[in-house]
């Protein structure tokens, strides 16, 4: 079998039905822990020195009225971990890990399914785009020394127009399928 170059990593399937056939997908399920078993369970198949470089594609939630389209983050954040507390306490934690090939963007991911003004608004502060698992792919291509890139397609603005999530996968799935023949 030979090793593929990149592995191309999803939250759900629906993300993910428009990546071209030559890639191996990992779909992860929502949420930082399920992201973070599924990348290191896919890269623990291979030997260290065979590990592709994965691109974690999907959906976000857009944190600036002025946010659209697609995005390739320069760093991601982990937003609902309270590290400012634990570091206080003593306890190292990486909450922020730089992206090569970005665009100068940044993407917060948290487990909480954002749709409150209030908490976008918040988060705007820190952050370009918010989901829930860019940085648990990055976290674990980290510690098992690939390289990720993320790829994040807008799909709604974080507020009440996310509960619409659902409608919107598959104009984003395309896109992203585009943007995967036409950049990899």
């Amino acid at each position: 079998m030979t090793t593929p170059r990149f592995l191309v990593v999803s939250a759900t399937a629906g993300e993910a039905a428009y990546v071209p056939d030559e890639f191996e997908v990992v779909v992860t399920g929502i949420g930082k822990v399920a992201a973070a078993v599924a990348v290191t369970e896919a890269l623990a198949r291979f030997r260290p020195e065979e590990r592709p470089s994965v691109v974690n594609i999907g959906t976000a939630g857009a944190l600036h009225e002025h946010h659209a389209g697609l995005f390739a983050p320069s760093a991601v954040l982990n937003h609902d971990i309270s590290a400012d507390v634990l570091r206080s306490l003593g306890h190292p934690v990486t909450d922020r890990i730089a992206l090569e090939d970005g665009d100068g963007s940044v993407l917060a991911t948290g487990d909480v399914f954002i749709s409150d003004v209030a908490v976008r608004d918040a988060l705007a502060t820190r952050a370009d785009l918010v989901d829930m698992e860019g940085f648990a792919v990055a976290a674990s291509c980290a510690r098992m020394g690939v390289g990720c890139r993320i790829v994040k397609h807008v799909s709604d603005r974080a507020d009440e127009s996310a509960m619409d999530w659902p409608a919107q996968v598959d104009a984003s799935a395309r896109i992203l399928g585009t943007w995967l023949i036409e950049n990899l």
